[in-house]
């Protein structure tokens, strides 16, 4: 199966949501939730995640998590990395409960595709893509659509073949990786890789004139012109998060980093890195 097939598969029974002006969404991606050990590289970022979150749920923000939200393949056990991080899956259960939460699945958590969360959320269905589309508006003439997916799709070893990167990953890389050791085969640490993944993804959306969002290479990516390919970055940057807000039909990238007052007080800041870039559909090149 090649990657266009793949892509296409992610959104042939994708849900829809409503796309408006009135619409506010954040999209998350890479969060890589973990066991609270020295591999779990979102725990030096779990205050700045906290905090993003719990602003976002006050103002009205409904949550899509593009896949990677959870580290299962170094770690076998979700219940424990709920455990570990329940203050994020306490305000996921806020989201849930007022219908504001989607979660998508990636190659690192690909076994929520068969496996629920029923601990916490016994009717959520974890997704491979998501459309938020205008199309559901009655009377609407700009139609625009964002196809949502976490983009492991643009790689064979990630997709298809991810039951033999997860062994390499729990056996091999991530010990390793405690040796300061990278894995040559992570797209978010090979640049090579990670280039390769864009071009397959941009590629797929400039043929079928879509709007890609994805997360997996964790470079956050928002051009100041209308374009094909985004990307919402990660949870697992050295010092920030970075997500893309969709509010009056426009996107944002923004980063939440810890900041200093003059008084040497700290605080979570949210900037803006680029935007808001209105949403509109790339037309055809026919």
């Amino acid at each position: 199966m090649s990657t266009s097939s793949r892509l296409d598969h992610a959104f042939l029974n994708a849900p829809l949501l409503p796309l408006s002006n009135r619409s506010r969404y954040v999209l998350m991606s890479d969060c890589h939730r973990g066991m609270g050990n020295s591999s779990d590289n979102f725990l030096k970022n779990q205050h700045l995640y906290f905090a993003a979150l719990e602003h976002y749920y006050r103002q009205g923000f409904t949550y899509i998590e593009l896949g990677d939200g959870d580290e299962l393949w170094e770690n076998r056990s979700m219940k424990n990395i709920i455990d570990i991080h329940s203050n994020v899956f306490w305000l996921f259960e806020q989201f849930y409960q007022e219908d504001r939460l989607y979660l998508l699945y990636g190659n690192h958590d690909i076994v929520k595709k068969k496996k629920r969360v029923r601990t916490l959320f016994p009717t959520l269905t974890f997704y491979e893509g998501i459309i938020l589309t205008t199309d559901l508006l009655p009377g609407n003439r700009s139609r625009v659509s964002l196809y949502l997916t976490h983009g492991h799709q643009a790689s064979l070893l990630n997709s298809t073949l991810w039951p033999i990167s997860r062994f390499l990953v729990r056996y091999v890389w991530c010990p390793l990786e405690n040796l300061g050791v990278l894995d040559p085969t992570s797209a978010a640490k090979n640049y090579h890789i990670k280039s390769k993944c864009e071009v397959r993804l941009n590629q797929w959306a400039e043929k079928n004139h879509y709007i890609l969002i994805a997360g997996h290479t964790h470079r956050p990516i928002l051009p100041a012109e209308p374009s094909s390919y985004y990307n919402t970055g990660s949870c697992v940057h050295p010092r920030c998060i970075t997500c893309i807000e969709i509010e009056r039909q426009s996107m944002t990238l923004v980063k939440w980093t810890m900041n200093a007052r003059i008084d040497r007080t700290l605080y979570v800041a949210r900037e803006v890195i680029a935007g808001p870039v209105p949403l509109i559909r790339p037309q055809s090149s026919l």
